[in-house]
Parts: structure tokens; C-alpha cells; sequence
């Protein structure tokens, strides 16, 4: 353990904070804070006379050696200048050591702005600094002055002389108290309603002309679902797509659209690039950061805006989330409602109904009392979708697309490692355990972005709100999928499972899964959880009858097979677990033959019986592998005196999935290949096929295995045939299947009857096969080959 006392290199102040970002590493936040110990930072002068202006100074000087201009204004957020998680604990860090006070995260995440953390922290400041005294619970109040400047009408004042707005008695850490908690949402809720007052600023517009867009100013595209929405724009439209893209020129922001768009298997060919113009630019800055000719420019040239950017962030307060997630969706509009009209699709959230308790989620229902929205984004996704509705009033065409949680594409896996449903999908799978809840509104990407895509290009589909949630997942549909998956899962109450999940995440730190643990350790965030998990089902008729109208492909539930790839790439990056081929099987069954073998070339005379035990790990297993475990013990005289143990075993189900062998009218069923260890020690192996043909001994078939056998490194010495008796086919292989004991009796049917069905089905498309190959032949009216062809 190093001395408190020595001074901590940047390098090692990082390492802790990344020990915080990843999950805590078995050290609590306090311990982690008391470790990373910054460079030598002069303090400031503590005492009575010190003011709030002093306070604001030390923090700007503070914050901005972790954001990228280096430098950061008394009212600007530090989320929005550049700053990470990681830096906002290394600033958190950097202050307490500085200050002599404790941090709370907590309120690092809620209002970063240098002001706001000021005000909070002079109380407890004040109090280190003056003489020793009973400590109050509530700190005197600040006196009231004027609130800051918005960074949308002008620079904030310097830092020698800042507004600072009425004070909050906010304490650190669990100083805080009840009355303080209320003044800070009651502040969230005056601005809340501040914010949405701009909208009445917006200029009136007529109704956009009823045609396909054709020049479309796409934000957001370097994200998860913005850049599947840039794709299908391109894919079935004729739009011309302007993406605005956080970055210094043209050339970087380029560079970055392309990047990301590989980064989530999606292509980036040079008809791409003939499509999309990108423009640098920020939904955070006023009109978007774009010079005054590109805005005029684009006010006229544009027939649609989709504003699809957001900060997705559970740990943000409201005042750290207004600028890019309701300021920036209010300059959408009034780029959509300046110059020629233009409909506005708005990507929303079912985040506007987490309310404890709502009863309904429709597309028409009312939203959620603000006043009862605990997290700072959902107040935010509520705030622009109100704001955007006041719009409407202004003539704008405003589409509202709401998902719920955004899955992965069901084709090629790609994921959003900080969506919140591919955290909690993963944590399911990784620790085997989920919280009980009623519903999870959750769709795959892919499904979302091509009904989203759909209502921007069609005119009548616009001015509409739009529930993009799919069919929801009960509790029952996900203990099912995880089943059938092999990964049976326990189901625990909501604070069993998230203490199990922190304690499990400290224990074998994840580093993709660190912001589900920041988000299990948030009060705030842990209520959003609540609410997400018991909400009623989203309903999305509107959505469907677009659907149904535009012969779309209609949603289906987001199951284990349409998660498939996302499961894979997840277990690929660490993130998941699938089943292992050690894991405790999921379904079994045994298998008696009966049969003789001898020498190749020879008679069969000497018999030989296998008495196996098939089984599988998870239906995931046969699906994508079409094979199965074999244990068990062959006797064969023929080798030795005593039975052969099966070593290691494997069988694979239709091998080669029908094709017939070369010149042959038989096809392989079943191809197995067994490692066996005689008494002795000596080592053997076994090969096994069923083969398929077109004759009416089908019964035959279905039991009848070809076997060689021969010396481990030889070539085989012994062949024959052994047969499953009739008798004991049914007793064993249908009625005698063994499904894992943890499962309830409701999941071992579905588990018996889906494998029956699939195994059913294989054989019963392999017995058909070799029929059909030869009818085909027998029809062949093809004209005959010349000699000359047939000795080519």
C-alpha cells in the first residue's frame, strides 16, 4: 500500500480513475478518491472571508486541465466541453485534495458547471474554515442574486466576477438532506420550464409540400442508431443526407463518420460518400455551430430535418443535458421552420413515460408528470418532446419516434456497448441471474431504424407521434430465451440482484459493463431502473398500421434467436457468457446399440454395443454447431475384455446439411467420432454414420450406424453396423429425455419439445432428401449428352 503522504504521478491518478471506471476494482469511490492524489496545485485562501467567486475560480483553473480546450467557462458544462467520466473523477479528485472537502460524484454528474459546483460546495468550505463548532445540518444560505447568462444568448461573465443564482443548501455526500434535495429539483423544474418557453420564440411556418425529401439534415450519425438511420436513408430513398458531425473540419469529420460506421459493420464505400455531405458542426451550439452562409444555405436547400443526437446519459442532471438534448433539438427547429417549411422527426424516447407507476404507454397517451421523472435524461427527452409539441403551434410538422431500448442488429450483431438494455442483456447472461419486472421495451436496431426511416420518406405518416418499441418481453418470454439458450437464469428480487451484480462486477471487474456499475450505484439512476423494469408494455398502434400500410416488415419479439449475433459479438468482447461446452448439460438422453463388427474386408462376427449418453449445452449449441456431447462406455470384444470409455466424444447432425456424397445417392444424418480408452490405458477411436437413401426401410435408417474403429494414430481396423433396438428408441430418445433440474416443469416441456421439433425436423429434411434427388433425376428431360460432351 503506498503512503498516503507521496504525491501520486498523472499516470497513477489515471489508473485509479479507470479502477473507478471499471467497475471499482474492490475499492470503494472514498478509497479511490484518496488515492489519486494530484500534482502539486496551489489551495486557495480558506477561510470566513473566502466567496463564491473564489470558489468558481479554483474550479475553472481545475476543470480545465481534464477537457480538451483546456480551458472551461464558469457556466459551461464540463460533459459538453469534452470531459469523460474518467476526467470527472480525476477533477473530482484533483478538488477534494485541493479544497480539503468531501466530493460527492454524484453531484459532479447532476450540474458540472463550475458555478453550480460552486454553490454547493462554499457551505461546506466555509464550515472546514471556520472554528471549531457543532456542525449544522443545513449550512447558512447564500444571498440571492441574478442567474447566470445562458450560453445561448451570450458569453458567460469572467470568472473574477460571476452571477451566481440563489443558493442551494447542498452538502456533500450523506450531509445531504431532504429540504436541500427539493430546492435542487424544484431549480430542475424552473428550468425545465424556462427551456420550454423558447419554443413560443420560434418562427410560425406553413405546411411542407407532400413529397418524398429529397436534401435531408441528418445529427447524430456517428451514433448507434443515427448511423443505421444514415444507411437506410440512402437504402430506400433518393435523399441526398447532410450530416452534421462533431469535429474540427470537414476532412476529420469525415474521418470520424467513416470510423464509426465501421465500427458498427456497416459500409462506408465511395457511393456513400457521393451521398453525404458532412458539415462540422454541434446541436450544442448556436445554429449548430455552421457559419452564417451554410445556415441561410441550408434553411432553403433542405426539404427534411431528423435530429436523431442526443446525451445518453442516466448520471447527468437536467442542467448538464438541457444544451444538446433540448436546446439543440429547439434549433432544429427553428432551422425547420425558417426558409422553406420542412417536417421535423424528432427522435424521442418511451423515457418520457418513466414515471413510477404510469398505468399506459401509448402513442397518444399523456407523458409523465415531469415533476415525478427522477433522472436528468428523462427529463430532458420529456422537456424536447413538450417543447417540440408547442412547436406545432407554430405550423411546424414535428414527428415524434419514440424507442424504447435500442438491441442489437439481428443480422450482423453490432451493439451499443452504453445502451442500457445491452448492459442489463449482458449482465443476464453473464452472471445467470435477472431482476423480476414486467416488461422489457426493447427492439433490434435494425427494426427501429427502417420503420423510423419509413415515416421520415412518407408524407402521410408525418406530424405523428410514434412508438418504436416492438413487442415487448415479459419476465417469462426472457427466462425462456436465456433457457433454450443454455443459460438458465435465477430470477431475484430488484436489490438482491443489483447488490449480486455490484458484488460480481467488483469481484471480476468488466471494463465494457463499468457503466452499468456506475449506474447500479447512483440513487438517481437505480430509480430510472425501477421504473424502466415496472412499466407497463408500450403500445404502438400507430406503428403498426404504418407498418401493415407500407408492407414493412412487421415487429416480432426480440428473442433469443433474433439476438443470436448480438450474443455472439457480445461474448466475442467480453461482455456476455455463452454456454461452454463444460457447462453442466441442459438436456440429455441415452442411447443402447446393438450390433457386430470385424475385420475390414471380412465379416461382421464379433459383436460390439454402445451405451452413450447424449446431451446438449444449449440449444444455442446444436443451432449454430448441429452437434452434440456423447459420454458413456462401448463393449467390444474385439478391442479388449472390458468395456471402452468414452473419453471425449462428439456427434454433428446432418454434417453436411444434405449435400449427398460425391457420385453417391446417400445422405449423412448423423456423423460422430469418439475418443475411447481401454481398461489399459491403450486409446482407440470410433467413427459413426447414419446415412440416408431412397428406400423404404426408413425405421432402418433412423437406427442403423455404420462404424469403424480403429488404434489411436492408425487406420481403422474394424467395421460394422450396430442398431438402436426398436424397442428401446422410443423409451430412451423421446420418452427418456432429461432436462436440466433448476428449470421449472413449464420450461422442461418447451425445453423436451423444442428439441424434438428441431431434431424431428432435421431428420425428417434428411430422410426426404435422397427421395427427392431421385425424382428429380427420373424427371430430368434435359437432352442427352453427345459423346463428345461426355469426354470433356
Amino acid at each position: 500500500m503506498r503512503d498516503t503522504n507521496e504525491e501520486s504521478s498523472p499516470a497513477d491518478r489515471r489508473t485509479a480513475a479507470e479502477t473507478i471506471e471499471h467497475g471499482g476494482g474492490g475499492l470503494s469511490i472514498g478509497e479511490v478518491l484518496a488515492r489519486v492524489r494530484p500534482d502539486a496545485v496551489p489551495k486557495p485562501t480558506l477561510g470566513p472571508a473566502m466567496d463564491v467567486n473564489d470558489l468558481v475560480a479554483a474550479i475553472v483553473a481545475a476543470a480545465g486541465r481534464h477537457v480538451p480546450a483546456g480551458r472551461l467557462a464558469p457556466d459551461a458544462d464540463f460533459f459538453d466541453a469534452g470531459g469523460t467520466s474518467i476526467h470527472a473523477v480525476e477533477l473530482a479528485a484533483e478538488l477534494e485534495e485541493q479544497l480539503g472537502i468531501e466530493i460527492n460524484l454524484d453531484e459532479v454528474f447532476a450540474d458540472s458547471r463550475p458555478t453550480a459546483l460552486a454553490r454547493q460546495w462554499l457551505p461546506l468550505l466555509q464550515e472546514a474554515a471556520a472554528p471549531a463548532r457543532p456542525r449544522l445540518l443545513t449550512p447558512p444560505p447564500l444571498p440571492d442574486t441574478p442567474p447566470p447568462a445562458s450560453p445561448r444568448t451570450g458569453p458567460p461573465p469572467p470568472a473574477t466576477a460571476v452571477p451566481v443564482p440563489r443558493a442551494q443548501p447542498l452538502l456533500a455526500g450523506p450531509h445531504r438532506n431532504g429540504l436541500s434535495h427539493t430546492s435542487a429539483r424544484q431549480e430542475d423544474l424552473d428550468q425545465i420550464l424556462a427551456d420550454l418557453a423558447l419554443a413560443d420564440r420560434l418562427p410560425f411556418t406553413d405546411v411542407p409540400d407532400p413529397l418524398p425529401p429529397r436534401r435531408i439534415l441528418l445529427t447524430g450519425a456517428t451514433g448507434f442508431l443515427g448511423s443505421h438511420m444514415l444507411l437506410d436513408l440512402l437504402r430506400h430513398s433518393d435523399a441526398h443526407v447532410y450530416c452534421l458531425v462533431r469535429a474540427a473540419d470537414r476532412e476529420a469529420a469525415a474521418a470520424r463518420l467513416g470510423a464509426q460506421l465501421r465500427s458498427y459493420a456497416l459500409p462506408w464505400s465511395n457511393e456513400i460518400r457521393r451521398r453525404v455531405t458532412v458539415l462540422p458542426g454541434d446541436i450544442r451550439h448556436h445554429r449548430l455551430g455552421l457559419t452564417d452562409e451554410q445556415w441561410t444555405s441550408l434553411t432553403h436547400e433542405l426539404d427534411s430535418v431528423v435530429g436523431v443526437a442526443a446525451a445518453v446519459d442516466f448520471l447527468r442532471g437536467y442542467r448538464s443535458l438541457r444544451t444538446g438534448n433540448v436546446l439543440g433539438a429547439l434549433t432544429l427547429a427553428e432551422l425547420a421552420a425558417t426558409g422553406r417549411p420542412k417536417p421535423l422527426h424528432h427522435i424521442s424516447s418511451i423515457a418520457v413515460f418513466n414515471e413510477v407507476g404510469i398505468s399506459s404507454m401509448g402513442e397518444d397517451d399523456p407523458l409523465a408528470h415531469v415533476d415525478r421523472l427522477v433522472s436528468g435524461y428523462d427529463q430532458s427527452k420529456w422537456a424536447a418532446e413538450v417543447a417540440l409539441r408547442r412547436a406545432r403551434d407554430h405550423g411546424l410538422v414535428v414527428t415524434a419516434l419514440r424507442p424504447g431500448g435500442i438491441g442489437g442488429h439481428t443480422k450482423t450483431g453490432a451493439y451499443n456497448a452504453q445502451d442500457l438494455s445491452s448492459g442489463l442483456i449482458s449482465a443476464f447472461g453473464r452472471f445467470r441471474t435477472v431482476p423480476a419486472f414486467r416488461y422489457l421495451n426493447a427492439a433490434p436496431v435494425d427494426w427501429v431504424s427502417r420503420i423510423a426511416v419509413a415515416a421520415i420518406c412518407e408524407p402521410d405518416a408525418w406530424g405523428f407521434d410514434y412508438n418504436l418499441t416492438g413487442v415487448p418481453n415479459t419476465l417469462d418470454d426472457v427466462v425462456r430465451d436465456m433457457a433454450l439458450g443454455g443459460m438458465p437464469v435465477r430470477v431475484q428480487g430488484w436489490d438482491e440482484w443489483r447488490d449480486t451484480t455490484l458484488a460480481r462486477l467488483k469481484a471480476e471487474p468488466v471494463p465494457e459493463l463499468a457503466f452499468l456499475s456506475r449506474v447500479l450505484q447512483s440513487p438517481t439512476a437505480l430509480q430510472l431502473c425501477e421504473a424502466t423494469l415496472k412499466g407497463p408494455a408500450a403500445r404502438s398502434d400507430r406503428t403498426d398500421a404504418l407498418v401493415s400500410a407500407l408492407r414493412l416488415t412487421p415487429a416480432t419479439r426480440y428473442d433469443a434467436q433474433a439476438q443470436l449475433k448480438t450474443f455472439e459479438k457480445l461474448a466475442d468482447d467480453g461482455l456476455a457468457r455463452l454456454p461452454q461446452k463444460d457447462d453442466p448439460p441442459y438436456l440429455w438422453f441415452t442411447e443402447t446399440t446393438k450390433g457386430a463388427v470385424g475385420p475390414v474386408g471380412s465379416d461382421a462376427d464379433a459383436s460390439c454395443s454402445m451405451a452413450l449418453t447424449l446431451s446438449i449445452a444449449s440449444m444455442y449449441q446444436v443451432v449454430k454447431e448441429r452437434r452434440v456431447d456423447v459420454t458413456g462406455e462401448v463393449t467390444c470384444p474385439a478391442i479388449h475384455a472390458e468395456p471402452l470409455r468414452v473419453e471425449s466424444g462428439d456427434l454433428w447432425i446432418r454434417p453436411e446439411e444434405g449435400i449427398p456424397l460425391q457420385h453417391g445417392m446417400r445422405h449423412q444424418l448423423l456423423f460422430s467420432r469418439l475418443k475411447l480408452r481401454a481398461a489399459d490405458g491403450e486409446l482407440w477411436w470410433l467413427e459413426g454414420r447414419k446415412y440416408a437413401q431412397a428406400r423404404r426401410n426408413l425405421w432402418h435408417q433412423t437406427r442403423a450406424l455404420s462404424v469403424e474403429i480403429g488404434r489411436a494414430g492408425e487406420s481403422a481396423s474394424l467395421f460394422g453396423e450396430v442398431v438402436v433396438p426398436a424397442d428401446s428408441y422410443v423409451r430412451d430418445q423421446i420418452d427418456g429425455i432429461r432436462v436440466d433440474p433448476r428449470l421449472t416443469s413449464q420450461e422442461k416441456r418447451a425445453a423436451k419439445l423444442t428439441w424434438l421439433a428441431w431434431f424431428g425436423l432435421e431428420m425428417g429434411r434428411g430422410l426426404l432428401a435422397p427421395f427427392a434427388r431421385t425424382a428429380a433425376d427420373l424427371l430430368d428431360l434435359r437432352r442427352p449428352a453427345t459423346v463428345t460432351e461426355r469426354n470433356r
